[in-house]
């Protein structure tokens, strides 16, 4: 037996897609780009919103999943107020990444991937950012951390969790 799932979409939702899609002259070749517009208006792809896109395009929910989920720009869920990206490719590897890791999923209780239950922090590990000269490196709010030591990063997480009682 197949099963279907019916996700709901309101009116609001549908005109703001249809908005995006308009500006796309409802073409796939531009999936990519009205993915990024979808994410920019939600924060992140929702789910109802992918099914909905799919009938619209006409396009294999399969295809959209395979393209959102190829870029690490693409989130499925809702982020969390700050966002820590974390590099694990070869240099920062060797240079104690995992180490920077392992401490940040401790000391905020969640695993890479995930968001913490006040919605303050989410965590996430990449291949590479690019930035092997100063590894290890995390990207926290978009600002560039480098040669990071457990010491460094606490110090930039009471930071943020001093702004977030602000």
């Amino acid at each position: 037996m197949v099963q279907k799932f019916i996700f709901k979409v309101d009116d609001n939702e549908k005109v703001r897609i249809k908005n995006i899609l308009s500006s796309y002259e409802h073409n796939g070749d531009n999936l990519i780009s009205i993915l990024q517009k979808i994410q920019e208006l939600y924060g992140f792809l929702p789910r109802n919103i992918i099914y909905y896109l799919s009938r619209k395009l006409k396009i294999p929910i399969a295809e959209i999943y395979g393209v959102a989920t190829f870029y690490t720009q693409f989130k499925f869920h809702k982020m969390g107020k700050n966002l820590i990206v974390c590099c694990d490719g070869t240099a920062c590897h060797v240079k104690g990444a995992p180490l920077i890791i392992n401490f940040l999923e401790g000391f905020l209780g969640i695993k890479s991937g995930g968001t913490t239950r006040d919605k303050v922090f989410s965590l996430e590990t990449v291949a590479c950012l690019g930035c092997c000269a100063i590894s290890p490196v995390c990207i926290i709010n978009g600002d560039i951390y480098g040669d990071l030591t457990t010491d460094k990063i606490i110090k930039v997480l009471n930071k943020l969790k001093k702004e977030k009682k602000k």
